[in-house]
């Protein structure tokens, strides 16, 4: 099967050398007549009529203008028809099949019309006459006509099968770019959502567990307790951060043995709070208002990386003995989200480098239809906030 499919993708990625082989075979089949009858002039006509049909495919214009051009001189010098006019019916065929659509109509007129140059020239000298003559060429006439016809016929529903062929060529090809770019979409739009998710955790543990081995240095000397307590929220926090990081890494594994733990949503916020203020941050949360309809997961996991960076934010640059402020207020718009801390503010100890936080916060939040604010408070400090609506829900 795979060599028959080879053998006629060949034939149709070379069709001069086919059509010239084939061109060769008519030669070889009809020339050697009429040498052996003693008419070279008759054998040079049948070639002269053959051998364009080795462009009949590549092309298939030319072919026939050198034929049309070849038979107006025979019709003219009453040349009787030879074994070569066989190229005639094919290279119609060929033109209606491989040629534009002009020449298409073209090669049919002018067949219509040589059936009737053709038969007046045979009969004009013919001792048939009257009725019969007249009867006898009508009939030649129709012959050729619908040998003319069936050649057009045959090669326009050639070109309609190859332009139909053709057109689910390029519709494949399209849709197999079309997949590639949906495949390439959507690994981005994985990678930066692991990007996100890789930042929030590693970030809020490592500010955790640097600022604890901080303060439990300082202490170990003077209070032996608080270092072993700094000590056991850094193991915690290590291992929640772990747990974190395998359940993230499991969603990239292709068996059944990755974890399916639910995702971090508003009920897990209690935790987050307990593990900041454990962490030596000072820390006020409210609630206000009631929700008007439940969130999807993924807002919900939204607002809980909300308050994860932005107190991890606190953690980081709002200095010494800073205090932070979170509420969470559901109102008729959807769920408003704040963080305010009195502490050093955005001049302070500006990053070396753009951080990751904030952009990632604004994506999150841009996902939902969300609003991000961010900037230094009026009064002192930093404020954070961002409004969650319910379009999504």
């Amino acid at each position: 099967m795979d060599r028959r499919h080879s053998m006629y993708q060949w034939l149709r990625d070379n069709p001069f050398k086919v059509d010239t082989v084939v061109m060769i075979g008519l030669l070889l089949l009809l020339g050697p007549v009429y040498l052996v009858a003693g008419r070279p002039e008759l054998f040079l006509l049948s070639c002269s009529l053959v051998v364009p049909l080795a462009w009949r495919r590549t092309r298939p214009v030319e072919a026939a203008a050198v034929m049309t051009v070849i038979c107006l001189i025979q019709w003219a010098l009453g040349i009787e028809p030879v074994a070569g006019q066989i190229a005639v019916p094919l290279i119609i065929y060929a033109v209606s099949a491989y040629g534009p659509a002009w020449a298409s109509k073209s090669v049919l007129i002018l067949g219509m019309v040589g059936g009737i140059m053709l038969t007046t020239r045979t009969f004009s000298g013919s001792a048939e006459t009257g009725v019969l003559g007249l009867t006898i060429g009508s009939l030649y006439t129709v012959l050729i006509w619908m040998l003319v016809l069936f050649s057009w016929t045959l090669g326009d529903l050639t070109r309609v099968r190859r332009l139909q062929l053709q057109a689910l060529q390029d519709r494949a090809r399209r849709l197999e770019i079309e997949h590639r770019q949906e495949r390439s979409l959507a690994a981005a739009d994985e990678r930066s959502h692991i990007a996100r998710e890789m930042h929030d955790i590693v970030a809020h543990s490592l500010s955790v567990i640097i600022t604890q081995a901080d303060g439990g240095r300082y202490a170990a000397a003077v209070e032996p307790a608080a270092a072993t307590k700094a000590l056991e929220t850094i193991a915690a926090t290590g291992r929640t951060s772990l747990a974190e990081m395998r359940r993230l890494l499991g969603v990239l594994r292709s068996d059944d043995a990755a974890t399916t733990r639910p995702l971090p949503g508003l009920n897990d916020l209690d935790e987050l709070f307990l593990g900041m203020r454990a962490a030596g941050l000072p820390l006020q949360f409210s609630l206000r208002g009631q929700a008007r309809r439940p969130l999807p997961a993924g807002a919900e996991l939204t607002a809980y990386r909300f308050f994860q960076e932005g107190l991890t934010n606190v953690l980081k640059h709002a200095g010494p003995d800073a205090r932070a402020e979170a509420s969470m207020t559901w109102s008729a718009k959807g769920l408003e989200l704040e963080i305010h801390d009195d502490g050093r503010g955005a001049g302070a100890d500006p990053p070396q480098s753009p951080g990751n936080g904030l952009r990632g916060m604004g994506e999150r939040v841009a996902l939902y239809d969300g609003t991000l604010a961010a900037g230094p408070a009026s009064g002192g400090g930093f404020t954070v906030s961002a409004l969650i609506p319910y379009t999504e829900a």
